[in-house]
């Protein structure tokens, strides 16, 4: 796909990412903002809903039953996702800045480009954490310690293509943490169905993020980084069933152990039938089709998130 020149810092040679979208809020922005945006990744929200979807699952599920979750806790996940997932972008670019230059949809990424330094980088990750920091300290003593163990995955999670084919595995780690963490932030400690809401959004990601994997098969076998798509090839289609199936089914545990209403039950199979969809009709070569795909999962999590809600206030 071809790139074209957008506004950077003087002297840097940056270009448009390939897989960037043709014209965002981001472009709006004064020049010299653009390209720490766009390494924060926030001309593509999608990433912020992956990863703030299973704090709000599970803060929704640790509500009283015939309440409502707390709006101030999902704020605070909104906002602790969006500064957190940047800073986790940036990371992965920092680690990734050489890879990234040899593959066709990445090497327009600000680092590999030239127009931010690693130096700088860092910087801006740094700014990142404090922000993130911020966010946690305003939550309860044991959802403050719990959330600094997920610095680990998240600090491994970059290197992890150099190593495994199932660098999806610790991304799911990493991702899905905010399921324990909105349960402990309401309850002050961890419980069975957060959990199981925990193992349910890592199957989740090992669907979503192979998927995603697709895109670059041809590029990452190349410059020899691993992936479960070039590890499951063929067999991604039967894979994607069982992960999916295994999700649907943990998710319908953790919401029977509470005691969620039929509306959550509803809610849940209309997730499963989106899930299988997904599983069935993907066409893995075709990267376009897999990157739509993906996306789509931002609309179940909303879904599944409103099921948990309404079965909750309906308890």
């Amino acid at each position: 796909m071809p790139t074209t020149p957008y506004a950077a810092e003087p002297g840097a040679a940056e270009i448009r990412p390939a897989d960037a979208a043709p014209s965002t809020w981001v472009d709006r922005m004064p020049p010299a903002l653009r390209p720490y945006l766009r390494l924060a990744r926030a001309d593509r929200p999608i990433g912020i809903w992956l990863l703030m979807l299973p704090c709000w699952w599970s803060t929704a599920l640790a509500a009283p039953a015939g309440g409502l979750p707390d709006f101030w806790l999902l704020l605070l996940f909104f906002v602790g996702s969006a500064v957190m997932r940047g800073a986790g972008c940036t990371l992965n670019d920092i680690a990734d800045r050489d890879i990234d230059a040899r593959v066709a949809r990445t090497r327009g990424r600000p680092l590999p480009s030239g127009a931010i330094g690693v130096k700088a980088a860092f910087a801006f990750l740094a700014l990142q954490a404090l922000a993130g920091l911020g966010v946690l300290l305003s939550l309860n003593s044991f959802t403050i310690w719990l959330g600094i163990a997920s610095l680990l995955p998240v600090a491994v999670y970059p290197f992890m293509k150099r190593i495994t084919h199932w660098p999806q595995a610790m991304l799911g780690i990493a991702f899905n943490w905010g399921a324990l963490v909105g349960w402990s932030a309401v309850r002050g400690d961890l419980g069975w169905p957060a959990v199981l809401l925990y193992g349910a959004g890592i199957l989740w990601t090992l669907g979503y993020d192979t998927i995603y994997a697709h895109q670059d098969k041809e590029d990452d076998a190349i410059v020899g980084v691993k992936s479960s798509a070039l590890r499951l090839g063929d067999r991604t289609r039967p894979f994607l069933f069982a992960v999916y199936g295994g999700m649907v089914v943990l998710v319908g545990l953790a919401g029977g152990m509470v005691g969620l209403a039929w509306p959550f039950w509803l809610g849940l199979g209309l997730a499963a039938l989106h899930l299988m969809h997904q599983a069935a009709s993907t066409d893995f070569d075709d990267g376009a089709q897999c990157l739509t795909r993906f996306k789509s999962n931002a609309r179940l999590g909303f879904l599944l998130f409103l099921a948990i809600v309404v079965g909750q206030w309906a308890a």
